[in-house]
């Protein structure tokens, strides 16, 4: 990085000098504890009542859903030499796009797509990647329905409770759903599809348009249970984690977003706001002097960035739409780094925390399963991160682990919970 650069980041308080990979992992480490004991922490550490010890059963068909975001897929899923095996696949549009939809109207569309499923299995995995709080039953009581989709009166309501009812109405009784968010789908997907690949334990990652984690915690470690914990999987919602020094372009964004305040941690590492801070960090640095005249006016005239234009530019491409010099060009692309480097170390530092807590790689090799547009396709983070495992996790904390970049994992890993979970 150029003097200049540093300089200006800097200033405006966003290279923080003082950024210690493995002090920041045991100021999380402490508050994930808190959360375990159901004290005050800015790491939630839902419990999802999930198992993830025993073998996957063979042979045995579960009906698959995945809700999230505005698609919706749904299968008919089994293992097979271990490995998912998928048919039936169907992937439409969510209701509650465009104009809203009742919980009822939702809940008659989940149950069609998979209604001629039902005489093959009775048991449902589903992804449902929306705000619910799991019950012991590992059913998901929905908190709220967002990402530009629209079900009114669904607050409060049981998704799996719901489901098996509208089934039973249509006359498939005994039907029996477990419900999970995309992040535990992530971890469970990775271990399905790595069933012979010698781990003997793993994380689930997700950097993309959202930030978070999760990992099976010891129940002797989950106090706010007390007694009723077992070894089960917990999300962290790190996103929310708000121990984290704010640089000024930073505290812009979280003051326009539609929730101050709040989600700290993945406002500084998720693709949805990676881009933006890019683009107010480019604005100043334009009204600084650090760019020529063409250049400036160019960035003054950018309605906004989204985080795959800021990967290109990090890269070097795409630059002659706005610089007119190589001088221009390379602050464009150091500070477009930077963000991603940033978010990298951060991401780090709670894997990090996350090893620690649970002794993941202590005693046999663990699998950190990542999946979303930042670990996938961004040219940056990526290697930034592969890096920094192994630099500060493997080597600097004597942790046997790994990144593995996975995809499509929340049908396999619905399919995972449903057989280890509903006997």
């Amino acid at each position: 990085m150029t003097e200049q650069v540093k300089a200006f980041l800097t200033r405006y308080e966003m290279l923080d000098p003082k950024l210690d990979i493995r002090a920041l992992a045991d100021q999380m480490k402490q508050e994930m504890e808190e959360g375990l004991r159901g004290e005050q922490s800015s790491y939630p550490m839902i419990p999802t009542y999930l198992k993830t010890t025993g073998k996957i059963p063979e042979g045995q068909y579960v009906a698959v859903i995945d809700a999230g975001g505005t698609n919706f897929r749904s299968a008919l899923a089994h293992f097979e030499n271990g490995r998912c095996i998928e048919e039936r696949v169907r992937k439409t549009g969510m209701p509650g796009i465009g104009q809203p939809a009742s919980w009822t109207e939702f809940i008659s569309f989940v149950a069609d797509a998979i209604e001629d499923l039902m005489p093959m299995t009775d048991r449902i995995g589903f992804c449902f990647s929306y705000s619910a709080e799991i019950t012991p039953e590992v059913d998901g009581k929905v908190v709220c329905i967002d990402k530009e989709v629209t079900i009114t009166g669904c607050e409060g309501q049981l998704v799996g409770e719901s489901l098996c009812a509208e089934l039973a109405r249509r006359g498939y009784a005994g039907k029996r759903a477990v419900i999970l968010n995309d992040t535990a789908a992530v971890q469970l997907g990775g271990m399905a599809k790595h069933l012979n690949d010698g781990y003997v334990d793993c994380f689930g990652q997700v950097s993309g348009t959202g930030t978070n984690t999760c990992c099976t915690v010891p129940g002797e470690k989950i106090a706010k249970l007390g007694d009723a914990a077992h070894d089960m999987i917990v999300n962290l919602e790190c996103g929310m984690y708000d121990g984290l020094p704010q640089g000024v372009f930073d505290r812009q964004l979280d003051l326009e977003s539609h929730n101050p305040g709040q989600k700290r941690f993945e406002k500084m590492t998720a693709g949805v706001y990676l881009g933006e801070v890019c683009h107010l960090a480019l604005r100043q640095a334009a009204e600084d002097g650090l760019f020529s005249a063409e250049c400036a006016g160019k960035i003054r005239a950018l309605p906004h960035v989204d985080s795959a234009s800021a990967d290109a530019w990090a890269c070097g491409k795409g630059m002659e739409a706005l610089s007119a010099n190589e001088q221009d060009a390379e602050i464009i692309s150091e500070i477009a780094a930077f963000l991603f480097e940033r978010s990298a170390k951060l991401m780090c530092a709670n894997l990090a925390a996350m090893a620690e807590l649970t002794n993941a790689g202590k005693h046999g090799k663990t699998a950190i399963f990542a999946e979303g547009s930042l670990v996938q396709r961004n040219h940056i983070y990526r290697p930034a991160l592969n890096t920094l495992v192994e630099e500060q996790i493997r080597h600097g904390l004597g942790r046997d682990v790994e990144l593995v970049v996975e995809e499509d994992t929340t049908l396999p890993g619905a399919a995972a919970a449903a057989l280890l979970n509903l006997h």
